[in-house]
């Protein structure tokens, strides 16, 4: 079973992509919504960001405000260094555990935002990109999640740019709403599971 990874920068439309491989049956594990999960399940995340990153983050219930915590990290690159530390190798340790049910699968998606600067591309075999123009990028975010223009800048700033992912992958998928997506999400899809077939049809032999 293939690791492929899937990154592009905030409101470059991955879970749309994401969401057709799903109905081809490719098995997606979105490591941003996982991430937000497992502040439940590890107490000592939450003391480690109480501790080390701010007490600020935390509603009058003890309870993590992650709007807030985006707030002060987006604004601090040091902090966003740090909370990423805590965080990253925490979401390692889930995804490969969820992988290791998946292995009667010609392959599964990883889908991260920063899956570059976390370094999680290095458990993946293979790399898609999604790229869309930045402007593009910001009126969802702004239309999605109620943001400023500046939040959704500072965001982006602590992202790579789509020319440093392209680099470094292998797929690129263009979604910029001039270019049709499924096409481009079935291209790949054909191409890994012909690798997949001729793999398995090598093992035979």
């Amino acid at each position: 079973m293939k690791i492929i990874g899937i990154t592009g920068g905030i409101g470059s439309g991955k879970s749309v992509v994401c969401a057709i491989f799903r109905t081809l049956g490719v098995p997606v594990y979105d490591a941003d919504q996982e991430a937000k999960k497992l502040y439940d399940k590890y107490p000592e995340l939450l003391e480690k960001i109480k501790t080390e990153v701010s007490d600020e983050v935390f509603d009058r219930n003890g309870k993590l405000d992650k709007k807030k915590m985006a707030e002060i990290v987006f604004s601090d690159t040091e902090k966003l260094k740090l909370l990423n530390s805590f965080v990253h190798p925490v979401v390692r340790k889930d995804f490969l555990k969820w992988s290791s049910l998946q292995s009667d699968q010609a392959y599964v998606l990883k889908e991260a935002a920063i899956l570059f600067e976390s370094g999680a591309y290095k458990d993946c075999d293979q790399i898609i990109t999604v790229v869309s123009p930045v402007d593009l990028r910001i009126q969802r975010v702004r239309e999605r999640d109620r943001k400023s223009r500046t939040d959704v800048e500072k965001i982006i700033e602590n992202q790579w740019n789509d020319q440093e992912r392209v680099k470094k992958s292998d797929f690129i998928i263009t979604n910029d709403e001039q270019e049709m997506l499924i096409p481009q999400v079935l291209a790949i899809h054909d191409q890994l599971m012909k690798e997949y077939k001729r793999i398995q049809e090598n093992k035979k032999d």
